[in-house]
């Protein structure tokens, strides 16, 4: 007699077949009471389903680490629309040949910012060349949003070591697709930015942050309130670039206006070479 864990396997596996061959037909996922309701796409996509969506969100990629042996990465934030060098050249030459200013224009700005997907690939490189050396317990993993760019940079330089790296990419309408080198294992895809973000904190026992956008910016001052409100344990926070930063943002004002303390700059550090940002995060932790 078939015993009830094996009974139990084979009735859930019917189920999932059964939203699979609707899925594959191309019908719609209309209601049906009859179907479980933890494998049952309508239901959990209500409105009211929402807080079980977010746990969903934090635990599949906090048990995948775990099983993996993630527990301690340093996270690399930045621009999803920098290109690598050779690209920016070809992107170039391209502009030039084609006569068109506007686009030598963009290409130019490219080729100029290129130079910050060839840092951050090098700075994984020395990350993922430090825990190569170390036992499992004490390796430090670079995680990225898995996206393009400086993210992509990451999760190259670590991949070229042979090392694992992490990738928390999120559906976005543009712009955000999944880059080849993080580890398939570890490659997660969030709906929710804000658990997204908390992953990103989780494990994090350093960040560093190269130029970029609004979502870079998000990322940067969401970790540094949480460090300076002691939310969060403190963690080196590196803006990588100091031209970009201090363009950028005028944090002096800030302490001048009164709205931060003179300490608080004190959170983050500026650094221009991939050596400087390592070198950070060894004396932080007395590597």
């Amino acid at each position: 007699m078939e015993n009830t864990q094996n009974l139990a396997e084979r009735r859930l596996a019917d189920a999932i077949a059964e939203v699979d061959a609707v899925a594959s037909d191309g019908g719609p996922l209309v209601p049906d009471s009859r179907r479980l309701a933890f494998i049952d796409p309508e239901f959990l996509l209500r409105r009211e389903t929402r807080g079980i969506r977010f746990q969903l969100e934090m635990l599949k990629p906090d048990l995948a680490q775990q099983a993996q042996g993630i527990e301690n990465t340093v996270v690399v934030y930045g621009s999803a629309r920098f290109v690598e060098p050779q690209v920016a050249q070809t992107a170039l030459a391209q502009a030039r040949e084609a006569d068109s200013a506007a686009a030598v224009a963009v290409a130019e700005r490219q080729l100029r910012n290129s130079h910050y997907y060839e840092q951050a690939r090098l700075f994984a490189r020395l990350v993922a060349g430090y825990g190569a050396q170390r036992p499992r317990e004490e390796r430090l993993f670079i995680c990225t949003g898995g996206g393009p760019g400086i993210m992509e940079a990451a999760n190259r330089g670590a991949h070229e070591m042979g090392a694992r790296s992490v990738g928390l990419n999120i559906v976005l309408p543009h712009e955000q697709v999944g880059n080849p080198y993080v580890t398939p294992s570890l490659s997660f895809k969030f709906h929710y930015f804000a658990l997204r973000k908390m992953h990103f904190m989780m494990r994090a026992k350093a960040l560093v942050v190269f130029p970029g956008g609004f979502g870079t910016m998000d990322e940067l001052f969401e970790v540094v309130t949480l460090v300076q409100t002691r939310k969060a344990k403190p963690v080196p926070i590196i803006l990588f670039g100091s031209s970009y930063w201090k363009r950028l943002c005028n944090f002096e004002m800030l302490v001048e206006e009164g709205t931060i303390a003179a300490a608080d700059l004190d959170l983050f550090k500026y650094v221009d070479e991939p050596q400087d940002a390592w070198d950070s995060i060894r004396a932080f932790y007395k590597l």
